[in-house]
């Protein structure tokens, strides 16, 4: 489809398709929107109409989505997106809600080719060529719990997921090394994963440790929820991610 097109059509859903203003007016409070000008906000008030307009956000066990769920959904969402585009979450529809944290249960293949059995207890989880499931209750909770964003977690993958799959590394714009990208990130990963094999206090999640890819989605919850720490714990990860999301939360807190 060319830009044209595109861009008329995504005019024309804008112009048809909205919000209601309370709902709008209760939700740009969230943390990670914190700081954004009124140029940002009218943006991220259109990417959010356009991605409601492309998903299906639906609930499951009896949990009924009111509309203010699906924006506080979609918002989150979008503020990854703010200057990038939409296509980032393309090829997929089903947004999937859980009233709370869920079980998975499924078999998987590692790199080497060893099959492995999952079963745990999940807030959220992203498949690169299907639906991301979320728990209600943990977003719910993000909102008055800094740094942990289920939403921004699980978008995050998605954006991973495009470029050779969850590996820790999206396919980066043309003015980004991707020697850099990989030096700062394998860098900082492994001074992490020593820090929580010493059970040392760590200023993200400790679950940062579990893959490169997981490590990503944790930063790039805290670049949005807590940029000061992140700036200062992980400089060069900062950088890096203010080159890839082409935004700079910390200038907004300021």
């Amino acid at each position: 489809m060319s830009w044209s097109i595109k861009n008329w059509q995504r005019n024309r859903i804008l112009q048809q398709e909205g919000m209601p203003e309370s709902i709008w007016q209760n939700l740009i409070h969230l943390r990670c929107l914190s700081g954004l000008n009124p140029e940002e906000l009218t943006r991220l008030r259109e990417w959010t109409t356009l991605f409601l307009h492309q998903k299906q956000i639906v609930g499951v066990q009896e949990l009924e989505i009111t509309d203010e769920m699906r924006v506080t959904i979609a918002l989150q969402a979008c503020i990854l997106i703010l200057n990038l585009d939409l296509d980032y979450y393309r090829n997929w529809i089903e947004i999937i809600v859980y009233p709370d944290e869920f079980i998975l249960d499924y078999d998987y293949t590692d790199q080497y080719g060893i099959v492995h059995h999952a079963h745990q207890i999940a807030a959220g989880e992203a498949w690169s060529a299907g639906p991301v499931i979320l728990s209600w209750q943990d977003i719910a909770h993000s909102t008055s719990q800094a740094g942990h964003n289920v939403v921004i977690h699980e978008f995050a993958h998605k954006i991973d997921m495009l470029h050779e799959g969850a590996n820790g590394c999206p396919e980066l714009h043309a003015n980004m090394s991707a020697y850099a990208w990989h030096e700062v990130f394998s860098e900082a990963y492994a001074k992490f994963c020593r820090q929580v094999d010493k059970q040392q206090t760590t200023v993200i999640d400790p679950y940062a440790a579990e893959s490169p890819a997981e490590f990503f989605a944790v930063l790039s919850e805290a670049f949005f929820e807590l940029p000061l720490i992140v700036q200062q714990h992980f400089p060069s990860i900062y950088e890096q991610l203010a080159l890839f999301y082409r935004q700079d939360p910390v200038q907004r807190w300021r």
